[in-house]
Order: structure tokens, then sequence, then C-alpha cells
């Protein structure tokens, strides 16, 4: 269900960011572990899952849809995943590494989990065929709002500027319901991608 907000002034994105996560964070632990199965189960049966070879995905933080669920049915199914990871020189930029059972994992200066930079693992981006991407909050046109950094908006610009479907890696957002607005205020650097699959939905943009 979308989120309306009901004021007399234009709401802006740090507002909306803090609504939201403030939104996700008060989910109950059963109802997290609910969701995250279910958006698992629709993920097993999407067609481009199924095709995959290898996929970039994140681990949960801030408390994001669990994603731990699909990553082991990947691993179970011989799909490889990528993890992204703060690029060391390239300030604002995410390589991606092979994550499995035995990757060592450090917190980086966000706080968040991502696996010890081994230059082996890493995968550049236009071989991964899918890239799973967090977000705060997204609207009905595909306007997605993250968490400020550009992250993601660097990583798919090459992506969206072939505006083609079939280029790599295609990019799905991934969300809990509450996660969807009315409308994102956006700016000329935002990315929108063309899917969103939510536990209970799944939007197709473009």
């Amino acid at each position: 269900m979308t989120n309306n907000f009901i004021t007399d002034r234009k709401i802006d994105r740090n507002e909306i960011r803090q609504l939201i996560r403030n939104k996700r964070q008060n989910l109950d632990e059963i109802t997290q572990k609910q969701q995250a199965l279910l958006l698992a189960q629709k993920l097993k049966s999407h067609p481009k899952v199924s095709k995959a070879q290898s996929i970039a995905i994140y681990l949960t933080n801030d408390g994001e849809i669990n994603t731990q669920d699909f990553i082991h049915d990947c691993w179970n199914n011989n799909i490889k995943t990528y993890l992204p990871v703060l690029h060391p020189f390239s300030k604002g930029h995410l390589l991606f590494l092979h994550y499995h059972c035995q990757s060592v994992m450090k917190r980086n200066k966000y706080n968040i989990l991502e696996p010890h930079l081994n230059v082996g693992d890493v995968l550049p981006i236009a071989q991964i065929d899918i890239i799973f991407t967090p977000l705060v909050a997204f609207d009905p046109s595909g306007a997605r709002l993250g968490m400020g950094g550009g992250y993601y908006d660097r990583t798919l610009a090459t992506w969206y500027s072939k505006k083609d479907v079939n280029s790599k890696p295609y990019p799905i957002g991934l969300a809990f319901d509450c996660q969807q607005i009315e409308s994102i205020p956006t700016e000329h650097w935002d990315i929108p991608i063309p899917e969103i699959v939510t536990p209970n939905q799944h939007f197709q943009f473009f």
C-alpha cells in the first residue's frame, strides 16, 4: 500500500528517508522473517533469476528486508553471489566481490559487512547478470530513493545510458511493501530501475 504524506509543503528527500526508515525498522521480528521468506520465494521463481549465473546483492542493514534466505537459495542452485565493497581508491564507487560461505567479512565505514578485499574475488560489473539494489523508498514511476551516497546511481549509470533491459547488470530493487510512497522528488543523477519486488507485489516500470 502506498504511503501518502499529507502536508501543505513539499516534503524533502531526507524527511522521506527518516519516515520510511522508521517504518521498516518498526516491523516486528516475526513479520520481518515472514516477509523475507515471501520475498525469497518470489525471487526464486523470477525468470531472470532462473537463467542467471551471477548476481550482485547486499546484506541486510538498517532495517532492510533480509536477503539471506534468497542468498542461500542461490548457493544451492549454483548461482554465484557478489556483494558490494567500497572502492578503496575511487571515492563513491563500488566493487563487487564473490560472497560464499567461507568469505572473510569486515565492517566498512558505514558499519556494513562486506567481504575482505581480494582482487581475485572481484567480478567486473558488466559480467554480473542481475544487480539487486537496496532502497529506502520507491514510487509508482520506478523512482528509487537510496541512503544518499549515490553509490548505486553511479554503478547503474552505464546500464541506464543504454536503456536496454537486456544489458548487464539488470537492476531489480528489493523492499518491504511499506516502502512505497506516492511520489519521490527526483534529482538529475537519480537512476530509475526497471523492476521492484516486494513480498506481495512485483512492479515493472519499463
